[in-house]
């Protein structure tokens, strides 16, 4: 490999390094995401068989406990009483007090891990309480549907938790350690377990109730199998509240999601709502707006179960991955998560390790690189100091004047002539075939042009180290680019005057069968010369394409030009160039010399093109906002038409318009004279102070930036 592609090494390492993370990257990720889908669905499958397990044995035992001949007795003499007939009253209480105190039946249910029991007759009236004052009271309405379904069944059911105001029975209150004084109403989670009680004809007469405290078994049972250290599984209603304990109770009232109380839960208070930001990381919540539910929420709410391992916000706004299954028979859902965070650690560390690798690499390469350019610097600059000390053939090298992607040229000095000329050079580093081959049909097509108002070639060579070169007229002056920028908008008359020459230049090339491509105000020079002034030359011949035949392999309808000055078909179909696409870029070149600005005004090439296809020019006289010739303005105009049979046909044609413009004659020979007079010194002291010796660039320099091949 050659020296100067030494950096490419690393620079490739460093590539082949990323290319590798990122399959790298991208297959533990998958292999990471089957993994955690497989413990997410094997904690959620886990978790929903041990409540459906547990939710079947606490049927089975309230069934076993209905079965039993002096309870089921009692019962069912306690629940075909009617309550409507006084004397009902002490008969039932009797039998309450048997049941209760006789059957040691409240003792029972204690040390089976029951709170208390009830009776609830086919009327959903409770007619025994064990615990509470409610005996002649209706079951809320919200479960009546279930019990109604139990008395059809004649199936024991499981009532998810609900939350129910209680007023303590005296006895219960008594029994309880710190319980509160008897009568005073409290606030209680429950579950409930129900199981037909039937009488001698074996036909339902009632439900035996027994309730049971959530917090003991069941949030506890969904706190067993859990993933990580931030991992949690829950249940949830068909609202998306809550119904077990979160073991983010704390920091959910430190986040204001509960109440700071000691008593205040989660259970059956909280939604399970995305509040649209990380929260714990300060994140403040709109508590105006309604909030969409968890996604996972959402989901197992549609029906069925389902996983995700992409992240997504919990009730706390964190980013999680979960799993969830909706029980339909049960009327709730199960829930488990995991922080993002700590599911994908593995993979974050992987990634900073081939980061890490992938920067080390791109550093080497960024040394490699500078050092490399360091070299082709020094290389320069020797190449330069011994081109400065020697001759070039007959040519004394004086100074720099300018550089561009195809070479280098300098001020020098003829030796036998003694005369200076610019001299064009293609350094070695720049010399592959295809540079060569331009650079030589450059100066070959240039050379078959001979008018006063293009730039003549002196000659052509190549030294024995391998430097190509050709020799040209040396110019001092300025071009139109840098007159107008320095000068501002010209007038009428000079505008005409300089077309006029430019116009003469153009139509020997047309008649060769060249068309020039570049026309822009970089690419004409202005200057006092032979006692001509405001002599025009016309530069950079080097994308001249042939028409009217054949063309050249090298005139392939590649699009090249300068987007701001090039026809609408150099955009559209390159290979329809002609004569007429010149006349475009020189009626774009007389707008910018009567306004000082672009035809389009835009930022990207993108934008510039389709203007040219789409766009209509805003008139010059209206561009600057004051009155111009309308012949000269609507020649302008006419040049830079989209359809190139609309323009004016030839070289000679526009020059016939030019002359017959009523301003034609007004810059006069005095007028140019008196106008270098002026200027011609300033010119020259700006030269001098933007360039030094082997550093000063001049219109000579042939501008490659800003187009396109």
């Amino acid at each position: 490999m050659d020296k100067k592609f030494n950096w490419l090494a690393p620079l490739a390492a460093a590539l082949l390094v990323a290319c590798v993370g990122w399959w790298a990257d991208w297959e533990i990720r998958q292999a990471m995401q089957q993994e955690l889908a497989n413990d997410l669905r094997g904690i959620r499958d886990a978790d929903v068989t041990s409540l459906e397990i547990w939710m079947a044995d606490q049927k089975r035992l309230a069934a076993m406990l209905a079965e039993e001949p002096r309870l089921r007795t009692l019962a069912s003499q306690l629940l075909t009483l009617s309550y409507t007939e006084g004397g009902s009253r002490p008969l039932a209480a009797s039998v309450s007090r048997q049941l209760i105190f006789g059957d040691r039946l409240q003792q029972r249910l204690s040390s089976l891990g029951y709170r208390l029991a009830q009776l609830v007759n086919t009327n959903f009236v409770v007619v025994l309480d064990s615990g509470h004052n409610r005996i002649g009271e209706k079951v809320a309405e919200e479960l009546q549907p279930k019990y109604a379904e139990l008395f059809s069944s004649s199936e024991a059911i499981v009532i998810p938790p609900f939350k129910i105001k209680l007023v303590e029975n005296p006895g219960w209150a008594r029994g309880r350690p710190g319980g509160r004084p008897p009568g005073q109403a409290r606030e209680l989670t429950v579950m409930q377990v129900a199981t037909p009680i039937k009488d001698t004809n074996n036909v339902t007469c009632g439900a035996l109730v027994l309730v049971i405290n959530p917090d003991v078994e069941f949030t506890r049972l969904l706190s067993v199998a859990r993933s990580g250290e931030s991992g949690e599984t829950f249940a949830f209603d068909s609202e998306g509240v809550l119904i077990s304990r979160s073991r983010f109770d704390k920091q959910l009232k430190e986040l204001g999601l509960l109440e700071n109380s000691t008593n205040a839960s989660s259970a059956l208070t909280l939604r399970l709502s995305d509040p649209g930001g990380d929260l714990t990381e300060g994140y403040q919540m709109d508590t105006n707006g309604v909030r969409p539910l968890m996604r996972m929420i959402g989901q197992a709410l549609e029906g069925g179960s389902g996983l995700t391992v992409e992240p997504f916000r919990d009730y706390r706004g964190v980013p999680v991955i979960g799993a969830w299954n909706w029980l339909p028979k049960y009327g709730f859902g199960v829930g488990t998560k995991i922080d993002a965070h700590e599911a994908y650690r593995t993979l974050r560390m992987l990634r900073g390790v081939f980061v890490i690798l992938f920067l080390l690499l791109v550093l080497a390469s960024l040394g490699v690189l500078l050092f490399s350019y360091r070299q082709v610097l020094l290389s320069r600059r020797f190449s330069e100091a011994q081109l400065k000390a020697r001759k070039l053939g007959q040519y004394q090298l004086v100074e720099k004047i300018g550089e561009g992607g195809m070479g280098v040229v300098y001020k020098a000095h003829h030796a036998l002539l003694r005369r200076e000329t610019a001299l064009k050079l293609l350094p070695p580093h720049l010399a592959d075939a295809p540079a060569v081959q331009r650079f030589e049909r450059e100066v070959r097509l240039t050379c078959q042009l001979t008018h006063p108002n293009t730039i003549q070639v002196y000659d052509y060579g190549r030294t024995p180290e391998g430097i190509f070169y050709y020799a040209m007229e040396y110019l001092d002056g300025l071009t139109l680019a840098d007159l107008v920028i320095r000068y501002g908008p010209q007038p009428e008359g000079r505008v005409i005057f300089l077309l006029r020459q430019i116009c003469e230049s153009l139509g020997e090339a047309h008649a060769l069968g060249l068309v020039h491509r570049d026309i822009k105000p970089s690419n004409i020079f202005v200057c006092d010369r032979g006692g001509l002034p405001d002599m025009v030359k016309v530069l950079d011949f080097g994308l001249v394409k042939t028409f009217g035949g054949t063309p050249a392999m090298e005139d392939a309808a590649d699009i090249v030009g300068t987007p701001s000055y090039m026809s609408p078909e150099a955009v559209e179909d390159p290979a329809l160039v002609d004569a007429r696409s010149d006349l475009y870029s020189l009626g774009a070149v007389g707008y910018f010399l009567l306004t000082g600005q672009r035809v389009f005004n835009a930022e990207t090439l993108a934008q510039i093109r389709q203007l040219r296809l789409t766009g209509t020019p805003t008139w010059p006289g209206a561009r600057i906002g004051k009155p111009l010739c309308p012949h000269l303005e609507a020649l302008v105009m006419r040049c830079l038409d989209r359809d190139p049979a609309r323009r004016p046909q030839s070289t000679r044609d526009l020059l016939e318009c030019l002359e017959s413009s009523p301003q034609a004659a007004d810059w006069t020979a005095a007028r140019r004279t008196q106008w270098w007079t002026t200027h011609r010194d300033l010119i020259s002291q700006m030269h001098q102070t933007e360039s030094s010796p082997l550093e000063r660039a001049s219109a000579v320099d042939v501008e490659v930036t800003g187009r396109t091949p």
